[in-house]
């Protein structure tokens, strides 16, 4: 199965991805079993973020070739995590496929897209086994983790740099069905393949951490756990950038420059 959140008349609405269609759904599937309240054609849709997570988990530094690359750079970062260490992420960082990265104005040096397998969790986890981790998992979607890259060398901490407003793409959809970590991930930037790895090549796997996390903190439904990327690659106002993940799907967003103001 495939669920999103689309607009429809202003107003967020659970939808279940059928084909060409939308079918519209009374109430959001991480809570039950909801009924068919109507149908928009797939064309039509406006795109919301697909679930707006009580909790935003993301993990760094999680492929081999991205620490090597980072050592290579003379970041600190740059090497190998012993054990799972997920950091956190801002809301108001989400928008959907199709909407528009702004580059603030205030933006100098790299400015960057990473593309990125989602896991959105969809049961209640404390201290959870790894299998338990596993069966908890309600899907997978796609993000693309947007980061201002002189920002985050300033700053103390990356309240900017990966947390201001449209900088978290994600969608289009949760997949359901699906073998993750035996995809394929692919980032484009107007039509030209910028960077491909297996999903899969992680240092520790999404149920690495959620059984990790779970030793400490309650995992909720809807809490979201975005697992890094090998790859980076920068992106200018004008750009289209898209994030393919084989059996899930393409998230994909203009980038435009923050309107200055008057």
């Amino acid at each position: 199965m495939r669920y999103t959140r689309v607009s429809i008349g202003g107003r967020a609405v659970w939808g279940r991805v059928e084909e060409d269609a939308v079918r519209l759904l009374s109430d959001s599937p991480l809570e039950g079993d909801p009924t068919v309240i109507g149908t928009i054609p797939l064309a039509e849709a406006s795109w919301l973020p697909p679930v707006v997570p009580p909790v935003f988990y993301a993990v760094g530094m999680n492929y081999p070739r991205h620490i090597d690359h980072a050592r290579l750079l003379g970041d600190k970062a740059g090497v190998v995590p012993v054990r799972p260490e997920p950091g956190y992420r801002a809301n108001n960082a989400l928008t959907g496929h199709g909407t528009a990265i702004v580059k603030p104005a205030g933006v100098r040096g790299r400015f960057e897209a990473e593309p990125e397998l989602v896991a959105v969790i969809g049961r209640t986890l404390r201290h959870a086994t790894y299998e338990e981790a596993r069966d908890a998992v309600f899907g997978w979607t796609i993000g693309n983790d947007v980061s201002a890259r002189t920002w985050q060398h300033e700053d103390r901490s990356f309240w900017r740099s990966k947390n201001s407003d449209t900088f978290k793409p994600m969608g289009p959809w949760i997949e359901t069905d699906v073998d993750a970590l035996a995809q394929t991930t692919t980032l484009r930037v107007n039509g030209e393949v910028r960077a491909t790895f297996p999903t899969g090549d992680m240092v520790f796997d999404p149920f690495d951490h959620m059984a990790e996390m779970s030793r400490h903190l309650t995992l909720h439904p809807g809490d979201v756990l975005w697992m890094g990327a090998e790859s980076t690659c920068q992106i200018e106002a004008g750009d289209t950038v898209d994030v393919e993940i084989s059996g899930i799907g393409v998230l994909s967003n203009p980038v435009r420059a923050e309107s200055t103001r008057p």
